[in-house]
This record gives C-alpha cells, structure tokens and sequence, in this order.
C-alpha cells in the first residue's frame, strides 16, 4: 500500500485542483504548448476544518455599582438626528471580542470606529459632531466591564460619559460578553456557574430572544462550544428579559437602566469562527441600531459543477487513476441530477432558489444529438439529456478544450472562448456572453514560471493579458477567480475585484473544496482524502485515516461557515462528483444536503441562489460600496421625520437595511428591508427609514 500511495501522490494533488489535463473534442490531448502548463495545481486547497478560537479568557465578577458623576459630564445637545456609524469599544487592541465585532460589521459593511480603553481618555465631545448630531447610532462593548489587566479599562468619569451619551440620545448599548455582577452597572444577571464550555451545550430561544433574533426559528438550538460562559439568574423585580437560555440558565438578555438607557448582553464569549457568532451577531447589531444601518445581511448558496461534456481523470479506491478516457457523465445522470436539484428544493424550502451552476466545454458537445431524455438513437446521450434539460441548469463558458491559459496567444484564446458559446447557443442552451471560468482558473497569475516546476501565485498582475484582451473584446465583464488563491481575494467582504491590468474585467472568486475533481463515489473520495490528509498523506492534518462520513462533516463544516457568514462566493465542483453511484445518491448533492438541512435547521430567512450574472453584478455593488464607505458619505437619520439623508462626497453605491428608496424598490428580505442607493456628489439621496 505504501508503494502504491507514493506512486499516486503526485497525481492526488490535482484533487484539489479546478481542472483537468486539456482535452480537444475528440479527446485527443490539446497542443504541446497547452500541455506543458496543464498540470496540477496544488495551490488550491480548501479549509480542511474551520479554524478554531484560542480560548476565551475569564472574566471577574465584581460588584458595586459606579457612584453617579453626573457633574464631570459635560452636557451634549440632544437631537433627534444620528449618523449611522457604529462605536465599538474594546479594552485594548488585543480584546478577545474585538475581531468578533470588527468582522461582523466587516461582513456587514457597516461604518465604525474603534475605542481602545486602555489607551484612550474618554470625553464627551468625542462622541458628538460639531452640530450636536450624535456621531454613532449604536454601542458595542466588547465585555461590560472592558476588563483590562484585572480591572476596567474606563474610569467612573468615562463610564458616565458614555452612559449620557446614550441616555441623552437615546442610543443602544450591547455587550458580547457579560459577567455576572453589578459593576460597572447592573444587568440584573445574578450568580448561577461559571466554567468552560468544551462539549457543545443547545442554548433555546426565549419568547423574546425568538422576536429578537427573528430570522432564526424560534425552535433553532444555538450551538455554544470553545466557550467560557457565566449561567445566569435574573433579579426578581428588575427590567430584564431573557433572550437565551439552557435550562434554568439565562446566558442572553436585553434589560433597561432606571434612566431609560436600552443594554442587550450575552454571558459567554463568543470568538469570530464560532457557529453561535454567525448565527446571533448580526441580530445584536440590527437591535442596537434599532434596524436601520448602512450596509446588508443575507445568506447565499451558489454550486458550480465544472467541465460538463468533458472526460476527466477517474481515480479508483485502490490508488489505480484512469486518464484514458477517464470518467464522463452518462446522459442518465444529467436528468438525475436535476432530479436531485428538485427533490433538493422540495424538501427544504428555504433552498427554492437553488439551481446548479454548469461551466461546460463545448469540445466534447456533439450539436446532432438530438434534444430529448433519452439514450436511444443519439450518438451522445450527454449532450441529448443535457438539451432535454438545458433550461433546468445555469451555463457558464468554461472554454471549448479546456486548456492552460497562463501563455496562450490572444488568438488561442480568442478562439476558445469565442467558439465554446455558438455550438450550445444554438442548440438552445442560454449562456451569458459576461462570464468566464478559465479552466483551474488559469491565466490570472497563479502559474509555475518553469515546465512543470512548482507553481506561484504573481497576483492579478502576472495574468495573461492576452486572455484578459480577448476576454474583454468578446464582452466578458467577469472572470473567476480562487479565494485559496491569495491574489485573488477582495479586500472587502462579497466583492469583486476590478483586475489591475483590465479595468473593463473584475474577478469574482469561489470556494474551492476538498473534493477532488477525479472522484465519483464515497469510497473515492476517501482514498484521496486520507492521501492527502491523513497521517501518512501529502499534508498529514488528522491523526488517523477518516471516514466519509467523518470527511463530509468537516466539509460540509466549512461550506456552512461561508453560508453563515453571508459569503455570495460559489463552491466549486467537478462533473464527476455529479456521479450517482447510489439512486438519488452524488458526493455533490451528499455535500448540498447537509449544508443545507443545517441551515435549514437555524433559519426561517431562505437561501438565496442569483444566478451568476447577478451574482458578479452583486459583488461589483459591494465593491462599489465599500469604496463609497472609505470616503465617509454622511448618512443621518432624522428619527423624528424617519428621514435618512445620504450626502455622498463620490459617486457610488451604498447598501441600507431599514430604509426604503423612494423610487427604487427596496428588497425584503425576512423582515429586513434592503435598499441599494445610487449616490453622487452635490445630490442628497433621501430615503425613508423603518426602524425595528
């Protein structure tokens, strides 16, 4: 076994890889020049587990309320307008929950600044503009206490200067982490335990805590793991109300002050890759904005399947890889596929949007097979079924032969894309000319700079600009990329990447996985798997060979984190993965079902699945936005009027939640509405707030 493992490993790692060797239509291998770079490409590997928190350090209980400094305080002017910025304070830079606050208003892109205690004095006229307009709609604490070395980083005085800021403005104050205890204020939180929790415990939604975090179903259990948290009582007679809990435990509450100040607060930590952080930080920052903020929360689910019409290599669960011809669908499979696709969306509703994406190449399409679901009389059934069910599917142009295009001429790949569209366009297949997935994502910088050596990634820079001219002559807009790929990923959250060689192409990258492109049933997958991860594999991570079962856990653990988290990006798959080895039954639609029955299992907001022309045209949005917030548009909100004024000093985009355009339609999405405002200079983009 060993010797046959050490002759396979080199080949293994093209499980990871995006493609397979170029093929022509007729399976002949494509030209020298092609196939000299037409090897594997170990830079793209998914996350084999998501990563995992440092552990969460202790907070002191302490008691004894902040004497009151109402005469240090310096009086602000109340108005009814806010900025929508958000303050978050942390103790000092290295703050256990200040990534977790910072990456869920990143995900978000909602403006903020950052107070660190330890280093900051704090004083009233730092929480306000010039006109008295309050700077910041909503408080985030990283703790209650900001704990810094044993004690708090703010003094009495500071405290009280941000307790009348909000108080005199009427702004909401969240904590992440919360002790028991009555210092520096009282959350009505009294001693229950306190300890780690290692051993996921099933946190339930109280009546409250189900209205609060209302896009969740109420019956979802909020999985809190790597965790220290402090188990709660709730004073008798004080203004609280308990948002989680398990059993007896209280471990979430929202509560009010004697001076009217609104606090909502969690009593175990929460780290930026925890489940129970993706699942309840959006909604903590949607109450202390009151729901009306700059920036937008949904949830996507996007699955491409690469090199459809192609053969790619087949590996065996004895290590034995089959290159001539290698595995091709049956026609069979395609109609089977689609019945998944529905059998998909019938049994979780959430998922009604879900339709596979098909980057296919035309090579290996035979336009006389007739249009039908049916292998008789064809003379190729995968193209017979895949015209029976064109419209059932989304095309993408992923080049006619399926070559290398780090060093091909501009007429190679104009040819290839050119010619990859007219031989299914006219059998009634619908591709949008605007997108293009090179085959391994090549041609966009990440090649080896000798035959066969190892590869590197250049950044967008080292393209081929051959292939970025053919591409943009022939009306492509959007290329992928790879977010394994490090020159490939966005500088922001859910945005597409204008390629710094051809401003008229943006990248938009996708999740790769570890299931490799030359694998088609359970048995498969292990073997690779295990060969490259497992102890005695190319990358050793676990400690003992897995399961499938145990393998499609992890994976379908870090394809859950995307959709949790918000991420638009599509995964990646391959046309074998398609394979039904059992009926009903592919490692694709093995790894979409778990994904989404999870999901299913948290949320009552759907899955949302664009096509991927939306998709690219989303994440350009973004792109767009984020720009737009780096300029520091003013946007206020008048609470009086429900008035929210964007004066822009650039022209751009700018996402809403809680904010309807007059002119535009808004989208509803749960009970959020989403609102994308065009804005420009000297031209004030008014909208109507719904606040929550």
């Amino acid at each position: 076994m060993k010797r046959i493992r050490a002759r396979v490993l080199p080949v293994l790692l093209a499980a990871v890889v995006a493609g397979s060797v170029a093929t022509s239509a007729s399976g002949v291998p494509a030209s020298a020049a092609h196939a000299e770079h037409a090897h594997e490409h170990p830079l793209i590997r998914a996350a084999v587990a998501r990563p995992k928190q440092p552990p969460a350090p202790k907070l002191p209980v302490v008691n004894g309320p902040v004497m009151s400094t109402a005469a240090l305080v310096q009086d602000v002017n109340a108005k009814s307008k806010v900025a929508l910025r958000v303050l978050v304070v942390a103790s000092s830079s290295a703050d256990f929950g200040l990534p977790t606050w910072k990456s869920t208003l990143d995900r978000i892109g909602q403006p903020y600044d950052v107070i660190l205690a330890k280093n900051t004095t704090l004083r009233a006229g730092q929480l306000v503009n010039a006109d008295g307009t309050p700077k910041y709609s909503a408080v985030l604490l990283t703790d209650n206490a900001l704990i810094s070395e044993g004690t708090s980083a703010f003094d009495t005085a500071e405290w009280s200067v941000l307790w009348s800021y909000e108080r005199t403005h009427g702004i909401r104050q969240v904590s992440l982490y919360t002790s028991y205890g009555t210092f520096p204020e009282d959350y009505c939180l009294r001693p229950g335990s306190e300890g780690p929790i290692t051993t996921p415990a099933q946190a339930t939604l109280t009546q409250a805590g189900a209205a609060f975090f209302d896009y969740l179903k109420a019956s979802a259990r909020i999985p809190i793991t790597q965790s220290y948290a402090y188990r709660s009582r709730l004073q008798s007679g004080c203004s609280a109300q308990p948002l989680l809990t398990i059993g007896n435990d209280v471990l979430g509450v929202t509560s009010t002050t004697a001076d009217g100040r609104e606090r909502a607060a969690l009593t175990f930590s929460s780290g930026e890759y925890q489940v129970h952080t993706d699942l309840l930080s959006y909604g903590l920052v949607r109450w202390a904005t009151n729901g009306v903020f700059v920036g937008e929360q949904r949830h996507w689910l996007n699955v491409d399947i690469d090199d459809w019409f192609n053969h790619t290599a087949h590996l065996y669960p004895d290590g034995r890889l089959e290159t001539d011809p290698g595995f091709r669908l049956s026609g069979v499979e395609a109609s089977a596929t689609h019945a998944q696709q529905n059998s998909l969306r019938d049994r979780f509703p959430l998922a009604d949007e879900f339709t596979l994406n098909i980057p296919y190449n035309a090579g290996g399409f035979d336009p006389a097979a007739p249009s039908r679901c049916s292998a008789t009389n064809t003379p190729d059934p995968l193209s017979s079924f895949s015209r029976c069910e064109a419209n059932n599917f989304r095309w993408i142009n992923h080049t006619l032969t399926h070559p290398t295009m780090d060093f091909l001429t501009y007429a190679e790949s104009f040819s290839e894309i050119r010619d990859n569209l007219a031989p299914v366009r006219e059998a009634g297949f619908v591709v949008p000319t605007e997108i293009l997935k090179t085959p391994a994502y090549s041609g966009l910088g990440v090649y080896s700079p000798t035959p066969n050596g190892p590869l590197k990634d250049f950044g967008l820079t080292g393209s081929n600009p051959n292939l970025l001219r053919a591409a943009k002559d022939l009306g492509v807009k959007y290329l992928h990329g790879n977010m394994s790929f490090e020159g490939h990923q966005p500088p922001c959250f859910n945005c597409a990447i204008t390629h710094p060689l051809e401003p008229a192409v943006s990248v938009v990258p996708d999740w790769p996985v570890n299931i490799g492109y030359q694998v088609t049933t359970p048995a498969e997958q292990t073997y690779l798997y295990n060969s490259l991860y497992g102890p005695d594999g190319q990358f050793p991570t676990h400690p003992r060979n897995l399961t499938y079962a145990e393998i499609l856990a992890l994976e379908a653990e870090v394809g859950l984190s995307h959709v949790l988290s918000g991420s638009v990006y599509s995964h990646t798959f391959h046309q074998g993965n398609a394979h039904h080895y059992a009926p009903g039954k592919s490692l694709i639609f093995d790894w979409t079902e778990e994904i989404v029955r999870q999901y299913s299992s948290f949320y009552q907001v759907p899955l949302k699945g664009p096509d991927w022309s939306r998709l690219a045209g989303y994440t350009k949005a973004r792109a767009a936005h984020f720009a737009e917030i780096r300029t520091g548009p003013d946007v206020v909100w008048d609470r009086l009027t429900n008035i929210v004024t964007i004066n822009a000093d650039t022209t751009g985009t700018l996402f809403l939640t809680g904010a309807s355009l007059v002119t535009v339609p808004s989208e509803r999405y749960g009970a959020d509405l989403i609102s994308q405002a065009s804005v420009r200079p000297g031209l004030p983009q008014i909208l109507l707030a719904q606040p929550r």
